[in-house]
């Protein structure tokens, strides 16, 4: 065994060069860890249809080094992103029993979502 080393005799690959630039946005209630040309799940926005622009709310941008949280500063940014498609997630089953009354209820549940993709994340004015 080689330690500190791949098995095939490479190195590991350098990892500072390639950052990429990220943001925590919110929709529906959830946060999500977003870049551009990502593709995420969030809840049904029932007003976009396929193909619109929607505006994501920022909570932090981090652009290699260059973190920025200032609220004030991310009241100006918005991350905009293209409607991909609606779809209803997978099927959820809720079963309620209670022991020796015969009570006894199910329920199915399929959340509607929204595919977006992420087109572009503005810089923080400096």
């Amino acid at each position: 065994m080689h330690h500190g080393r791949l098995a095939c005799g490479g190195s590991f690959p350098e990892r500072e060069s390639e950052f990429r630039v990220y943001a925590i946005v919110r929709s529906g209630g959830r946060q999500h860890k977003v870049a551009v040309g990502d593709i995420v799940e969030v809840d049904k926005i029932s007003t976009a249809k396929v193909g619109d622009t929607v505006e994501l709310s920022t909570l932090l941008v981090v652009d290699g080094d260059a973190v920025t949280s200032d609220p004030w500063v991310l009241a100006g940014i918005k991350v905009q992103a293209e409607v991909v498609d609606h779809h209803k997630g997978q099927k959820i089953d809720i079963l309620r029993y209670k022991n020796k009354t015969g009570y006894r209820r199910r329920q199915g549940h399929r959340q509607q979502y929204t595919a977006i993709k992420v087109t572009s994340i503005p810089a923080a004015a400096k």
